[in-house]
């Protein structure tokens, strides 16, 4: 199976992090090589554009492909949508000349929109009804108001710095766009697919939680499970060596019943949880980063 993976840019570095922490090692040799294997024998991967993985996928040089969604959605390619990889996040918003007359998508009718992403602007235009005209540019999107090349852009921004500094205001969004894991519809119900899937959603599964392991009194455990903002139940167990029974003092021979409660929890919850937790008698509390979660 072949994995159709961006070649450089700001997506390349975390999608190939994403791939090591999933496992799927990549025995990249070489600058600008075109192809590589993995450590399963069973899945290489091919480097190309982003803009171009969509074809690759769609004629079959490759099964899997890894892009933002507007390039997907701008080729035009028919593919499967697996999976949204929580990275690259921007938008596709429709812009135009601050102070100017254009403050609503309706303004544009009869003018001229400049774009990189021809199709996805058809779509939109077609979709609210409005009858524009469409520029197709390559670069420098921003400034074609500027130089009356047009009138409005469609183009992507993140932080919307850029369009800030080329006096350019937001007037709608036309896509909210990430990083997505994309199939061929023959293929997206093959089983390794299914493992690609699982082993990538498993580390964004991942991010931002926390293990938390820790000793507590058993006659203490409602309290702890009160206080512990956990996915879910928390997993508990005896204390090897811990008296099977407490008196109502929750003591045996002046040794308190323990119980070993595990549990998931999201990082920036942490800071305020240890606290409580010691504050309802557990101990020996230890925090550990999660590589991997199956959910």
């Amino acid at each position: 199976m072949r994995i159709a993976v961006p070649n450089k840019g700001r997506l390349h570095e975390p999608t190939m992090d994403l791939l090591e922490r999933a496992g799927l090692h990549v025995e990249e040799t070489a600058d600008r090589q075109l192809y590589a294997d993995t450590v399963d024998p069973d899945v290489s991967v091919l480097f190309a554009r982003a803009a171009d993985v969509p074809e690759y996928v769609a004629d079959g040089a490759a099964d899997l492909g890894v892009t933002g969604l507007d390039q997907a959605r701008e080729s035009g390619a028919e593919l499967d949508d697996l999976l949204d990889l929580a990275f690259g996040n921007c938008r596709l918003v429709l812009a135009a000349p601050e102070e100017g007359d254009i403050t609503e998508p309706g303004d544009v009718e009869g003018l001229t929109v400049a774009t990189e992403f021809p199709r996805i602007t058809h779509e939109y235009l077609d979709e609210k009804g409005i009858d524009a005209g469409v520029v197709e540019v390559t670069g420098a999107t921003e400034l074609t108001p500027h130089v009356e090349m047009a009138d409005a852009i469609v183009d992507i921004t993140s932080t919307g710095t850029t369009l800030q500094v080329n006096r350019l205001a937001v007037i709608d969004e036309v896509l909210a766009s990430s990083v997505r894991l994309f199939a061929r519809p023959d293929v997206a119900d093959d089983p390794k697919v299914g493992e690609v899937e699982t082993a990538l959603s498993s580390v964004i599964a991942a991010d931002g939680k926390r293990y938390l392991m820790m000793n507590a009194p058993s006659d203490r455990l409602e309290d702890v499970k009160d206080v512990i903002p956990g996915m879910g139940g928390p997993t508990v167990m005896d204390v090897a060596d811990s008296p099977k029974s407490a008196t109502d003092a929750g003591e045996v021979d002046g040794k308190a019943d323990h119980v070993a409660v595990h549990v998931v929890v999201d990082e920036r919850e942490v800071f305020g949880v240890i606290s409580d937790l010691q504050s309802v008698g557990a101990t020996d509390i230890l925090v550990t980063e999660i590589e991997r979660l199956v959910e």
